[in-house]
């Protein structure tokens, strides 16, 4: 199945800029509580993901070596533990799995490498619980029947 029926969309997902500082991020963090969000270059391509140990490891490394402060430092100097795979807008559901063992959601760009959502990993959970058939205590699908 194609996975522009379970993708979140660039609107309703929250990213930041790879030159936003620390401290911008960590404000555009803070409302929706995630543990991670996606990095954009102004032009929209996806760079990679940013996620809250970076940031408090960042913040220890300026507090330790006297470098500037968060409100200063790009989050693009940070360096990152991981990197979020993206993946092309064609591909399938089933191409996700092995990725979704590794990260929380994936990013998702087009033929040009611009972002335009993510996929969750509850949605590709839900997504093979339909394929086997299971229904999750308190569904919609279990209150249908």
């Amino acid at each position: 199945m194609n996975i522009l029926f379970y993708l979140v969309p660039k609107s309703d997902v929250v990213y930041i800029y790879d030159d936003y500082t620390i401290a911008r991020t960590m404000e555009a963090m803070k409302p929706s509580r995630f543990m991670s969000v996606p990095i954009l270059n102004r032009k929209g391509k996806y760079v990679g993901s940013i996620t809250e140990g970076d940031l408090l490891w960042g913040l220890e490394e300026l507090r330790e070596s006297g470098r500037p402060s968060p409100e200063t430092v790009p989050v693009r100097q940070l360096k990152r533990n991981r990197h979020n795979e993206a993946v092309n807008i064609n591909c399938d559901m089933e191409d996700l799995i092995p990725t979704a063992m590794r990260q929380n959601y994936i990013p998702v760009t087009d033929d040009d490498g611009t972002f335009i959502g993510i996929v969750t990993r509850k949605s590709i959970m839900t997504y093979c619980a339909e394929l086997s058939g299971f229904t999750a205590p308190g569904s919609e699908t279990e209150k249908e029947q």
